[in-house]
């Protein structure tokens, strides 16, 4: 049987260590170092596995991209466009000004399509491993990450940091929340774990 290429997973570490472009602080977490963190353990579940090559956005906790927003969503588009990546994965934390709102959600270009579901492998992946409530996934054609890839793109919005219980979900299980998505990425291909 002839081999074939990896696939490549570009993954997306959302937001800079510092503004422009920082997340959203609650409860004593930083958005942009939990995405941070998420992104590097599923760099390390993909580079163990040799049916995948994978990409950071931020490979240093210190990365900074662009000097304005716009530029920092650029560059996180032109790199995955130019290695090219076969799929695109976005990682965040969300926030809400009530408190009560929690639970994960992915974002895609259009629903009817592939990233719709690549994300939904991953979104019910990550609501059976966390416990987290199933907020659906969602088309948002606005989002410049899902706008100008040009591959299949996801936006993960792991959980709320402005909710104590997801934040702290957020804070004590980055590696579960890495492996969750490593296992709808399996889930979608139809692979198992080796």
């Amino acid at each position: 049987m002839a081999a074939t290429n990896p696939i490549r997973i570009f993954v997306d570490q959302g937001h800079n260590p510092e503004n422009p472009n920082a997340g959203a602080e609650a409860n004593g977490l930083r958005e942009q170092d939990i995405n941070y963190q998420v992104g590097i353990y599923l760099a390390q579940f993909l580079e163990m596995d040799p049916r995948f090559d994978v990409r950071l956005s931020r490979p240093t906790a210190d990365t900074s991209l662009g000097n304005t927003v716009a530029e920092s969503l650029s560059e996180r588009v032109r790199m995955a466009n130019e290695w090219p990546a076969d799929y695109f994965i976005s990682i965040h934390g969300n926030s809400n000004e009530n408190p009560d709102i929690n639970g994960t959600e992915v974002y895609v270009y259009q629903l009817d399509s592939t990233a719709a579901q690549f994300g939904r492998s991953i979104l019910d992946a990550i609501v059976a491993r966390l416990g987290t409530r199933d907020n659906g996934l969602r088309a948002n054609p606005t989002l410049y990450v899902l706008r100008r890839t040009a591959m299949p793109a996801v936006l993960v919005e792991l959980a709320y940091l402005t909710n104590t219980q997801n934040a702290e979900l957020l804070a004590n299980n980055q590696w579960s929340f890495a492996y969750a998505i490593y296992e709808g990425i399996l889930d979608y291909f139809g692979y198992r774990t080796l």
